[in-house]
């Protein structure tokens, strides 16, 4: 049986390979943001191109989120962690696994777009859907801005900021019910545009998720 080696400390030591992680953290977020954008622009321009490129694009998402995943558990198998440093690294383990899912749920969307095509979206859907891709680009953004700062004010406002994601939800499903043609094509329409309103719905979730992390972190000596 072959030996298992043993997991040493990072070169720079835990603190060095701490830092190195929250930035990679923030980095992601951007990735994410940017698949966030150009999933929504397949999706109401009926672009296969763009939404093309969203599905390239998150093999990196991914493949980010494992790296970082993998360093944050050998940290913890080190067995060495203890208060603020602790729970620095669950908490980014739980942020990436956030960003990973929501570069999974913009794969959704583009995929969703893949079934739309080439039928365009009428122009109160489409409006309903952009202001949902900027919602939830706003709670992303301060989300992830929080987790760089480690600043508590701004986590602690996504919960209030995630009642208008809410709201758009039951927006749209209003103009999805009074809006469908009974025929098949109206039909299949209804039915990704219902679901593409839960994948925004999801990702704002996702950013009140972040949020919580970081309060987790700095809230803890309040």
């Amino acid at each position: 049986m072959a030996e298992i080696s043993p997991i040493s400390e990072p070169p720079g030591g835990v603190r060095a390979e701490l830092e190195s992680m929250k930035k990679d953290v923030v980095r992601l977020g951007a990735m994410v943001v940017e698949a966030m954008q150009a999933a929504t622009a397949a999706l109401l321009d009926t672009d296969l191109e763009t939404g093309e490129k969203v599905i390239e694009g998150d093999l990196a998402i991914d493949a980010l989120t494992h790296s970082v995943e993998d360093r944050a558990y050998e940290l913890l198998a080190l067995g060495q962690l203890a208060g603020e440093e602790l729970r620095t690294a669950v908490a980014v383990i739980k942020v990436v696994y956030a960003l990973g899912r929501t570069g999974d749920l913009m794969i959704n969307v583009t995929k969703a777009s893949r079934h739309l095509y080439p039928h365009p979206l009428d122009a109160r859907l489409r409006g309903l859907i952009d202001r949902m891709r900027e919602q939830a680009t706003v709670q992303m953004r301060v989300a992830i801005d929080a987790f760089a700062d480690m600043d508590p004010v701004k986590a602690s406002a996504l919960s209030d900021m995630d009642d208008a994601m809410d709201d758009l939800q039951r927006d749209l499903f209003r103009t999805i019910f009074t809006s469908t043609s009974p025929d098949e094509v109206g039909i299949q329409r209804a039915v990704q545009m219902a679901l593409v309103g839960r994948f925004f719905e999801r990702t704002a979730d996702h950013a009140v998720s972040i949020g919580e992390r970081v309060t987790y972190i700095v809230g803890w000596h309040d």
